[in-house]
């Protein structure tokens, strides 16, 4: 029971996501979880993490604000993932992710995974230690909005 907590805990205070050009973060995850209704059907909630387990869905969400007084232009949020989490994908399908710490970055797709024994193999969403969106255009001084990507407790 401690462990999950402990592991609870470190899904609350997700690793720290980056960004620059006086833009501010804040992140948040979530539980996904089927509860039953009065009326005898399921619906789908996010609850804050007390207790997770293997094979709970987390939804993670990176809020962005520029905090400056000038717009902010040409950066990026980059996000790395709990070492106990899967990653599920995004919401918007525009991110790069990395298999190798943050070192090299791409769409899942073009990417490769050298194992500990040196066999290469194409990227599996399992791979995936990072996820970074890259911002080409301009986010006006106040702005903001958010980024959500989804994983799974291994």
């Amino acid at each position: 029971m401690v462990k999950r907590f402990l592991f609870a805990l470190a899904l609350a205070l997700p690793g720290v996501a980056m960004a620059a050009n006086n833009v501010s973060l804040s992140s948040d995850v979530y539980v996904e979880r089927k509860v039953a209704k009065p009326n005898g059907t399921t619906a789908l909630v996010l609850e804050e993490p007390t207790t997770v387990t293997a094979g709970d869905k987390l939804v993670f969400v990176v809020k962005y604000k520029n905090v400056g007084n000038a717009p902010a232009s040409d950066f990026s949020v980059t996000n790395p993932l709990p070492k106990a989490v899967a990653f599920n994908g995004t919401a918007d399908g525009t991110e790069l992710v990395s298999v190798d710490g943050g070192k090299s970055w791409g769409p899942l797709g073009a990417l490769t995974y050298v194992s500990s024994n040196g066999n290469v193999r194409p990227a599996l969403m399992t791979d995936v230690t990072h996820v970074k969106w890259t911002f080409n255009r301009t986010l006006s001084a106040g702005s903001g909005g958010k980024l959500v990507f989804r994983g799974t407790v291994k």
